[in-house]
């Protein structure tokens, strides 16, 4: 990440440096730790566990280059065979997904091709059905053999992602609200103690953690929802050390 930073500050040409380049806490483990270490801090040695992160379910070892290579992409810092073959994959997900998503079956037909599944009427598509217990896409290119033009290694991801995709969604609305809070800037100038309402411990604590957004500002210990909002006010009416600044 320092790396990253330190090429897009000097090939900006700018003195500042560029806007630069973060990881979402949604988006990977180094994300959840740099966040972790700038809002909250360490008393001892940091370790990264897996509980740290509370959108552990996207963040698998199986779709990293999901989340991440488009972003390594746009950087610049991706060579062209790896982007040509991540791009292949997620040209092959993406058909995999679209076809098993095409083909259904009702419960009555599900049993009778041997898959069991609830009796309540419902029909079900080929990906839905790829979250039951019991049901692997090898199953389901029984049922319908056109599936087993698929790759193996596409049909194993495509049936994790059948697996988590309930679960994944409902986080989905976590993070839409968490990447909606990080684009709320905190001016790096803004004075805390000139927030009324705001306890002693906060100001203190924002000031020492220095939080780069809203989101941020959020995850310091101790932050209520109540403050959070004082803080929002503040940058809304553009207050920064103590004083309200033009635009």
């Amino acid at each position: 990440m320092a790396g990253l930073n330190a090429a897009l500050k000097v090939g900006s040409g700018e003195a500042s440096g560029a806007d630069g380049f973060t990881v979402s806490r949604a988006d990977g483990y180094i994300g959840v730790m740099i966040d972790d270490l700038v809002t909250r801090g360490v008393a001892e040695p940091y370790r990264m566990f897996t509980s740290r992160a509370e959108y552990r379910l996207r963040l698998r070892a199986d779709n990293a280059d999901q989340r991440l290579t488009p972003a390594g992409m746009a950087l610049g810092c991706v060579g062209s065979k790896r982007a040509a073959a991540f791009t292949a994959k997620q040209r092959a997900l993406d058909d995999g997904r679209a076809m098993l998503m095409q083909l259904n079956l009702t419960p009555t037909e599900a049993l009778r091709a041997g898959l069991t599944v609830n009796q309540d009427g419902r029909r079900r598509t080929a990906f839905e059905l790829l979250s039951f217990p019991g049901i692997d896409f090898a199953r389901l290119c029984g049922v319908w053999p056109e599936l087993g033009r698929v790759a193996p290694a596409v049909g194993a991801q495509l049936a994790v992602d059948a697996r988590y995709a309930s679960y994944v969604d409902k986080q989905a609305l976590d993070v839409a609200s968490m990447k909606k809070d990080e684009g709320v800037v905190i001016p790096a100038a803004m004075s805390f103690e000139g927030i009324p309402g705001l306890s002693t411990e906060l100001r203190l604590k924002l000031s020492k953690a220095r939080p780069g957004t809203l989101a941020q500002a959020g995850r310091i210990d101790g932050m209520t929802p109540a403050a959070l909002m004082l803080v929002l006010a503040a940058v809304k009416r553009g207050v920064v050390g103590g004083a309200k600044v033009a635009g």
